[in-house]
């Protein structure tokens, strides 16, 4: 009896599904470093120099915008966000690295006690205890404290984004006659602020900056603590995102 000829052995094929987490995962880490390098130098064109690169690398999961902007391809072959979400991601990676300096100067005088940074929906804020800058109840810069404002200005002559600078004080009443309430005092400690930063850096531009006085009205924590009332006398500078 002839022998039946049997064909080429079946190839079992393996399971590629892991290769769509994996492609997400490499995209999420492209986005990571590349925030990651803008936060230490803000450059649009070594910014987009490194773009390119990675896309060469992991096969274009970047797309190049007119002007040298980019945006991350969504999954699944959709059209890129657009150019407006590129502009978002380049004014995070710049805030991201203007709070890096500022962190790096309140390291370098020892005022992590006094000052806070953080990154909101809003946009940069940079908090002061009002010890920094004023005597109890005063809203004359001491001398000391406008090395600080100035070194503050300076950042933000580098950026072109609004600012906001807010006086904020706890709920103990204040009645005095320069100051018949905690309005008077908050108004009069920003305005302060802010016109010592215009006045003795030319560089700014007035129309970025405007000051005003919360009171006690937007407190951080509970004034019930003397802790919590020393945490809410503060002066905070808003850098307001600009890209929407």
């Amino acid at each position: 009896m002839a022998k039946r000829k049997h064909g080429p052995p079946h190839e079992e094929h393996a399971d590629e599904t892991w290769l769509v987490p994996y492609s997400d995962l490499l995209t999420l880490l492209l986005a990571l470093f590349i925030v990651l390098f803008a936060s230490s130098q803000v450059d649009a064109r070594k910014f987009a120099a490194v773009a390119s690169s990675f896309e060469s690398a992991f096969a274009g999961p970047f797309s190049s915008q007119p002007g040298g902007a980019y945006s991350i391809k969504p999954p699944g072959g959709a059209q890129p966000q657009p150019q407006e979400m590129s502009a978002v991601q380049m004014e995070l990676a710049q805030l991201t690295a203007v709070k890096a300096q500022i962190d790096a100067y309140i390291r370098e005088k020892r005022l992590s006690g006094e000052f806070d940074t953080s990154i909101t929906e809003q946009g940069l804020v940079i908090r002061i205890r009002d010890q920094v800058f004023f005597d109890s109840g005063s809203a004359a810069l001491y001398p000391a404290a406008r090395e600080i404002a100035g070194s503050i200005a300076a950042v933000l002559g580098q950026i072109p984004q609004q600012v906001i600078i807010s006086g904020h004080t706890d709920n103990v009443p204040i009645n005095t006659a320069e100051f018949p309430s905690n309005w008077d005092l908050s108004s009069k400690r920003a305005l302060n602020v802010m016109k010592f930063m215009l006045y003795n850096h030319p560089e700014l531009n007035p129309e970025r900056f405007s000051a005003v006085g919360y009171g006690e009205y937007r407190p951080l924590v509970s004034n019930g603590t003397e802790e919590g009332r020393v945490k809410n006398r503060r002066v905070e500078v808003l850098i307001l995102r600009s890209a929407k």
